[in-house]
């Protein structure tokens, strides 16, 4: 099945109209017609089954014959990730956390950071095409980056942890994960975090956490991290 998306269409709507940029992209690219099937979703959990009713490239119109809409999961995972001196990288851990399954992500600028300005458009589109390629119905959120000790001022549900790489007593995140919890992760930049921030993020009460024996690139340890809650709670 091939999936596309379309944030403004809802369960109230008979019908709906790409943008020029996708209708190019259905009837051109794909040289779909008046009468071929799509299957579309808007993000928020569901499917729409819909025929193409036009097939123009500038405003593919579709009208939609049925959808069902799934039930969202019964935890949140939501991992604050500091970002890559290299984009590729940060936009590989996007690309995959929202294929196994992330539900929200905010980039985290930290004393360490070598990469303090993030354009989020390009990110947000990563996350649009993992969605569709590997099938969810639902839209991660990326929120807008923001500095650490900011991002711990905020009021957060369930289970917070910080993975860093002092030689500290740590558990192992997997000792620590309970199924249908809410969970934070904080991951730290390519120099770890600083000592203040550590320090800053326990006195949050955030709990200290191994991700295994080896150090890790933070979009590894970003994966591991994600990887380890979903398949718990799978």
């Amino acid at each position: 099945m091939q999936l596309f998306y379309n944030p403004n269409i809802t369960d109230l709507e008979k019908s709906f109209v790409f943008d020029k940029e996708e209708s190019k992209h259905i009837i051109k690219v794909l040289r779909k017609k008046e009468g071929d099937i799509l299957h579309v979703t808007n993000g928020l959990g569901f499917l729409f089954n819909t025929e193409i009713a036009l097939a123009s490239d500038s405003k593919c119109t579709v009208n939609i014959l049925s959808f069902k809409k799934q039930e969202p999961s019964k935890y949140h995972l939501h991992l604050a990730v500091a970002p890559t001196k290299m984009n590729e990288r940060y936009e590989w851990f996007l690309e995959k956390a929202t294929e196994i399954g992330i539900h929200e992500i905010t980039p985290i600028i930290c004393d360490h950071s070598e990469r303090k300005v993030i354009k989020t458009e390009r990110f947000q589109k990563i996350i649009e095409s993992a969605m569709k390629q590997s099938l969810h119905y639902y839209l991660p959120k990326l929120n807008e980056p923001i500095i650490l000790k900011d991002f711990l001022k905020k009021e957060v549900n369930g289970a917070k942890f910080i993975a860093h790489c002092e030689e500290t007593h740590k558990n192992s995140l997997k000792s620590q994960i309970i199924q249908n919890q809410d969970t934070t992760i904080l991951i730290g930049p390519e120099g770890d975090f600083s000592n203040k921030e550590i320090e800053l993020a326990l006195n949050n009460n955030y709990i200290p956490i191994s991700l295994g024996n080896t150090r890790l690139r933070t979009e590894t340890a970003a994966i591991v991290a994600c990887h380890s809650v979903v398949f718990i709670n799978e």
